[in-house]
């Protein structure tokens, strides 16, 4: 990606960031919008805040190029701890409820992944920014209100055991728009009868665009506020 302090930003670029830990996709927008000076700015496609990785940003007319960008598949490397569960299905919320593990085999653990080949009825997790009666889904969560969710078909392309170090499982998902790999660890435990959660996740691929080919925000603002 060749960006300089040149750059026309208002005609249109899109730019690949490596999204940092605790960062929401909106700040880096904010951050992005602060350091290029215009407005027209926006992100395509939502990462989690606990979430690292791709997160691509459109400024000026490439903006239009958002839903595209977003409709491509996703790819995400990633953990799931098992023996318990989290509200929100990561590490957002504490941990509700515990489970013993020790009877959980690797053959278990990959046919439970098999499991999720192909085409599959998800719900997103309630701490999720699904709009619910015109206010996204964690505002009600937050406030212990009771939320019921619609069920989404989503596919899985591929679902990769990397590795276990019980009671860690780390993963390779290739999957469509609309996936949320939160769902997936809540419903991996569930397919086990035990419990887990998403202990970590980052965003590899959208599309043809790859985390290699990213910068994190503090190189792009070097690059464009050098003197």
């Amino acid at each position: 990606m060749e960006i300089s302090k040149e750059t026309d930003f208002a005609e249109g670029q899109i730019l690949l960031f490596d999204k940092e830990l605790t960062w929401t996709s909106f700040d880096l927008v904010k951050k992005v919008r602060n350091i290029v000076r215009i407005k027209k700015v926006g992100h395509a496609g939502t990462l989690d805040p606990l979430a690292t990785g791709l997160l691509m940003v459109c400024t000026g007319k490439a903006t239009k190029l958002i839903q595209g960008i977003q409709d491509a598949e996703k790819e995400y490397t990633g953990t799931f701890t098992l023996g318990a569960t989290r509200p929100s299905f990561d590490k957002e919320t504490e941990v509700n409820k515990v489970f013993d593990f020790k009877d959980l085999t690797a053959d278990d653990i990959n046919k439970a992944a098999e499991s999720f080949m192909g085409s599959i009825e998800q719900t997103p997790p309630i701490y999720s920014a699904v709009k619910v009666n015109g206010r996204r889904a964690y505002e009600h969560a937050r406030k212990g209100e009771d939320v019921k969710l619609k069920s989404r078909i989503v596919e899985i392309r591929d679902f990769d055991v990397v590795k276990i170090e019980m009671p860690i499982v780390y993963f390779r998902i290739r999957c469509t728009k609309g996936t949320y790999i939160r769902s997936i660890a809540n419903d991996f435990g569930l397919k086990l009868n035990n419990g887990a959660y998403l202990s970590s996740l980052r965003r590899t691929r959208i599309g043809e665009y790859k985390i290699e080919d990213a910068m994190n925000v503090k190189e792009f603002e070097k690059i464009i506020r050098e003197e």
